[in-house]
């Protein structure tokens, strides 16, 4: 009787130490640099009408963050491309943390609710972010880290 209730649960012990590969998931390193953030999707400031991706977006846009802590953003409009360079640190605030862009002088492409030369981007998990220009009726800009 013990050999039978030894081998029943060596074999419970076997099937529950399985390895799921298909709900493994990808994380992204943190401190892997350089780091390219996509714009990904915006939405605007009109309630029912659905978010805009990809080509039909507004304009194009990203952001790469370099291990020395700078960061170039740079925006495509109808074939013109605007960059902005400046630094950037990590923050946090009382309901979760921020990547802080500070820009030396200000800049068309700064998109917040002030008129500081910085921006908050809310840190929503290791491969999204969210602008909080939408906030203040700013557009709600949504990215991607793609490396």
């Amino acid at each position: 009787m013990k050999k039978i209730i030894f081998t029943v649960f060596s074999i419970c012990i076997l099937f529950s130490c399985s390895n799921d590969d298909e709900s493994t998931t990808t994380e992204f390193d943190a401190k892997q640099y350089p780091q390219k953030w996509q714009l990904i999707e915006m939405t605007g400031s009109i309630a029912n009408v659905p978010p805009t991706r990809g080509n039909d977006m507004e304009w194009q846009e990203y952001y790469i963050l370099q291990s020395n802590k700078t960061f170039i953003k740079s925006r495509e409009v109808n074939s013109e491309i605007t960059e902005a360079t400046g630094t950037y640190k990590f923050i946090t605030l009382s309901d979760d943390t921020y990547i802080e862009l500070l820009y030396p002088s200000n800049n068309i492409l700064i998109g917040n609710c002030t008129a500081e030369h910085k921006e908050l981007i809310r840190v929503n998990t290791n491969d999204k972010l969210t602008g909080t220009w939408a906030a203040c009726d700013g557009p709600g800009l949504f990215y991607q880290r793609i490396e």
